[in-house]
Formats: C-alpha cells, sequence, structure tokens
C-alpha cells in the first residue's frame, strides 16, 4: 500500500465508523485511547501530547473539530489551515489509528458512540471540565489531563506570524 493509501485508510467517514472501528479494537481486547481538538498549525505540543496519549493505550482515535466548530470556538479567523490539510497531518502520524471530524462544539457525541477507556486532553483542562469525563468514568473508564509544553500553541504561532 502506498503511503498515501496508509495515510486516508486512517481518516474515517463518520461517527458510526468510529464507533465500530473502536468496539472491533475492543473486541480483540485493545485499550481504545480517544482525544479531540482543533489541532490548527500542528506543532510540538501537539505532537508531545499525542504521542504521550498514544502511549495510555492500544489504538489512538482523535476527534477533530470541523471547520465551522473551530470557527465557533476560536473566532472567524480560524482555523488557519483547511480541515483537510489538518486531518492529513494527523492521520499521517504513525502513532495515530484513527481521525475523524465531528461538527459539533463538543465531542460529546462522538465520545459517546465510540466508547473510549481512556479519554485525554490537554494540561490545560481541569478533568472537571473535559467533555465527557462522566461517561468515560461511568464506564469504568479512565479520564486523564496530560503535561502542557509551556511556549507551545498555535494562538503563539499565529500572533508570531502576525508580528513578522
Amino acid at each position: 500500500m502506498m503511503a498515501l493509501e496508509q495515510i486516508e485508510a486512517k481518516i474515517l467517514p463518520d461517527r458510526e465508523s468510529a464507533a465500530a472501528l473502536a468496539a472491533s479494537f475492543r473486541q480483540a481486547g485493545r485499550r481504545v485511547v480517544f482525544t479531540n481538538g482543533c489541532f490548527d498549525l500542528l506543532h510540538f505540543g501537539h505532537i508531545h501530547y499525542l504521542a504521550e496519549a498514544s502511549a495510555l493505550g492500544d489504538e489512538l482515535i482523535i476527534g477533530l473539530n470541523a471547520q465551522a466548530s473551530v470557527s465557533r470556538l476560536k473566532g472567524p479567523h480560524r482555523p488557519i489551515q483547511d480541515e483537510k490539510s489538518r486531518l492529513y497531518q494527523l492521520a499521517s502520524l504513525f502513532f495515530v489509528r484513527a481521525v475523524v471530524v465531528f461538527e459539533e462544539d463538543t465531542p460529546l457525541e462522538l465520545i459517546r458512540a465510540v466508547s473510549p477507556d481512556v479519554l485525554v486532553k490537554g494540561g490545560d483542562w481541569p478533568i472537571q471540565q473535559i467533555v465527557g469525563a462522566d461517561l468515560v468514568k461511568g464506564r469504568g473508564g479512565e479520564v486523564r489531563c496530560l503535561s502542557f509544553q509551556e511556549g507551545y500553541s498555535t494562538s503563539l504561532l499565529e500572533q508570531k506570524i502576525k508580528e513578522s
């Protein structure tokens, strides 16, 4: 299989596909880790966080905010990169098993569908503010906040570019 086909095979068309894939992993005894975000201007902080998340289980599934969702959350000037670019960048990471876009402002319905064993967010999110934490914990799953890499953010990159 060509590299591009390998990347595209990780991009799931919808929430139902993500749920089916996660169920197949669990049936095979694999531990499913889920995280989500905008992942605009992929940087070291993102890579560090995603690699750390993948180490918490066997299969990392990422929920990616759709274009309109990012704009609602971050403002009309975002995302900087289009959805396809963000999807392909995430899917190209060897430790990512699958990426699926969600249109809503929160990943709650996607988390409900995927039903991960481990739900992960970055250290800038207190556990009590993590969407879906109650669902995952209620099923006996784990919710984790991972370390935040100071000095790395899309907002900082955007500011640096504007100042150049």
